[in-house]
């Protein structure tokens, strides 16, 4: 699956599945609901044993084993230099609860930013890797319905979708990085998701995969993927006009001491305005899946370090920005540029942390002063603070939350902390503002 955003907790509120008329599709909603990042108290991944520092090096590790399943697909094809996403099954930094069916049942979820497909495992389960939470069974759901080969939810999945040629129902079939997959039936059904704000809303209609085999590193504390990407079938897409295609979110700093969540709205909600908002073009691309940014520069102090091909206007688009990656990855040649420019720019001695493999460390037991650092998208400069920028991952390390990656870049979710960052997919804009996040 690919890479908010990253997985969520969620409690929502919304409409109806532009596939489908549908009479909830007149509505417009504004609505909040909790995103619960996958280590803290309040998510089933949570493990009291483990020190912050620990928790802080996995999600780490999970960044980039998320990040390493990418791949640039201009080596097969040199018409096309989108990045192509292939990771791992357990991808993902925050999760999501939903309910499926009538009467609805609960469902624990990855959300997942990078890939577009709801799904969850399903009875009779062929083949289905260890789930703590019992299985959802479609039979026991009066309004869970296949559908056929011939119909707009089938289509809409293109490559991943398959026929039946006894019954002509719809089935698919989709496999990550690390060979995991999940196999089964697309259908449609009905979703319930609570808000902060509202009472439980039921959208009916929702396209969702029905999975009857499923296998691989999946993890059995959860029950499936949420898709929030850019794709025809995503959860976003499938809003559609009821949120007006806005939505935006607002992540806590992993070190919060108060136990807030972090906030995720919808339509009206959802809106960024105000003082320091800056906006940046969303750039689209053959895969649709993923939110592309374009990133110009970025600066240290007053040195500025140019990404590669920003000259030339060729680097339209260069950058994925993902909630479900921890770390921000950047082309190795650029970003060896960008840690000299903040090296020289920190009067402390280099410290190693072979755990993590983060090239750029300091000791953690001094007041360290680090430079101001500004990412210049297209149109907009954001300004980070030294919280975006460095991670405490123990008790007298800190390191750089930058990394260089073999062809790729991504704008992890470390550096989007305490910034409500909106998403207009209608105006196509991604707009960032700076706000304490906890006190939302």
């Amino acid at each position: 699956m690919a890479s908010l955003f990253s997985s969520l907790l969620l409690s929502l509120c919304i409409l109806s599945s532009p596939f489908l008329s549908n009479a909830n599709a007149k509505s417009k909603l504004g609505f909040t609901a909790d995103l619960i990042h996958r280590d803290s108290p309040k998510s089933p991944f949570y493990n009291s044993t483990e020190t912050s520092s620990q928790r802080l090096r996995n999600a780490i590790h999970r960044s980039v084993s998320r990040v390493f399943h990418f791949t640039d697909i201009s080596q097969k094809d040199a018409s096309d230099n989108t990045p192509q996403i292939d990771l791992t099954s357990n991808s993902g930094e925050y999760l999501m609860n939903i309910s499926l069916g009538t009467p609805p049942f609960p469902i624990m979820a990855i959300a997942d930013t990078g890939s577009d497909l709801l799904w969850t495992q399903c009875k009779p389960c062929d083949d289905c890797y260890t789930q703590v939470d019992p299985l959802f069974d479609p039979k026991a759901s009066s309004t869970y319905k296949d559908v056929s080969c011939s119909s707009s939810q089938c289509t809409a999945l293109e490559n991943q979708a398959s026929c039946s040629t006894e019954d002509n129902t719809c089935s698919y079939s989709t496999s990550y990085g690390d060979r995991s997959y999940t196999k089964g039936n697309i259908a449609v059904d009905t979703l319930t998701l609570g808000s902060t704000d509202t009472r439980p809303v039921q959208l009916k209609n929702i396209i969702i995969g029905c999975g009857h085999n499923n296998a691989g590193t999946f993890n059995k504390k959860g029950s499936g993927i949420v898709g929030l990407g850019g794709g025809a079938v995503s959860l976003i897409t499938q809003l559609g006009d009821s949120i007006d295609g806005k939505f935006s979110y607002c992540l806590v700093p992993l070190t919060s001491e108060n136990d807030r969540t972090s906030k995720i709205n919808f339509g009206t909600n959802a809106v960024v305005s105000g003082t320091g908002v800056v906006s940046t073009p969303l750039i689209a691309k053959s895969q649709e899946t993923f939110y592309y940014l374009t990133l110009k520069s970025i600066s240290v102090g007053s040195k500025q370090v140019q990404y590669p091909g920003s000259d030339s206007g060729s680097g339209e688009g260069n950058i994925i920005i993902d909630s479900g990656t921890t770390l921000t990855l950047l082309p190795t040649e650029f970003y060896s540029e960008l840690e000299d420019a903040v090296a020289s720019s920190i009067d402390a001695e280099k410290k190693q942390d072979p755990q993590t493999g983060l090239s750029l460390c300091y000791s953690a037991t001094g007041d360290l002063k680090v430079p101001a650092i500004t990412m210049h998208f297209d149109g907009a400069d954001v300004m980070l603070k030294p919280s975006n920028c460095f991670v405490q991952v123990s008790e007298d390390l800190v390191c750089f939350a930058f990394r260089g990656s073999p062809s790729f870049s991504i704008y992890g979710n470390v550096a989007q902390m305490n910034f409500l960052v909106g998403y207009d997919t209608v105006s196509k804009t991604v707009s960032f503002k700076p706000t304490d996040c906890a006190k939302m």
